[in-house]
């Protein structure tokens, strides 16, 4: 039996409620991490920076299902609308943070932030990709938009991708080695979609 056998044994009972468990995961060690005062000097902003992390991760998460399964053998697949819905409710939760402890709903602020800091606009577009992929992520919205445009919408999840690891970029207003390796990632999952799609067009001509 192959190494994918084995992993495809293995996944096989494992239900969507499992990889929704599985993904408060990180929301729990947050939790322990304010309950114990492991948060730094500026516990609001480890807050955001932890979830939008977190929601990073699960986007980067979900755009390698599609490689897995074409170059290793592994079909991840079925897991990943309870990926993209994760990282959906961790970029809210980011997003919540920000309005409601960070400027604690000073609109006024928050506007000015939204104009003097590109990252944040940067985001908020990312996240605003994002909503439709997470409201159409369940089989009536698939049967109401039909499988074609329901895939056409489903492709923002690659500029939302870009834009996301950008923020990180952008948002830490330096060159450190993690916001630069996230970024990289996202460049070369997109671009080796690029590249399968250019080989599959050359190779029907």
């Amino acid at each position: 039996m192959s190494v994918q056998d084995q992993v495809h044994r293995l996944l096989r009972p494992v239900r969507p409620w499992m990889v929704y468990a599985l993904g408060t995961i990180p929301a729990a060690q947050l939790l322990l991490r304010i309950f114990t005062g492991d948060l730094g000097v500026d516990p609001v902003k480890a807050i955001e920076h932890s979830l939008g992390l977190t929601a990073l991760q699960l986007i980067v998460a979900g755009l390698c299902v599609t490689p897995l399964r074409r170059f290793a053998g592994l079909n991840l697949i079925r897991f990943r609308r309870q990926i993209g819905v994760l990282a959906f409710v961790y970029a809210s939760l980011h997003l919540m943070v920000w309005v409601t402890l960070d400027l604690q709903f000073r609109w006024a602020e928050i506007g000015a932030d939204l104009v003097k800091r590109p990252y944040i606009v940067i985001g908020m577009i990312a996240f605003l990709m994002l909503l439709p992929l997470a409201l159409t992520s369940n089989n009536a919205a698939v049967r109401k938009l039909g499988a074609q445009r329901w895939q056409l919408l489903h492709l923002l999840t690659y500029p939302a991708a870009l834009l996301a690891a950008l923020h990180f970029v952008w948002l830490v207003k330096a060159w450190p080695l993690e916001p630069l390796l996230y970024m990289a990632a996202v460049v070369a999952l997109l671009g080796l979609r690029v590249w399968v799609r250019q080989r599959r067009a050359t190779a029907t001509t």
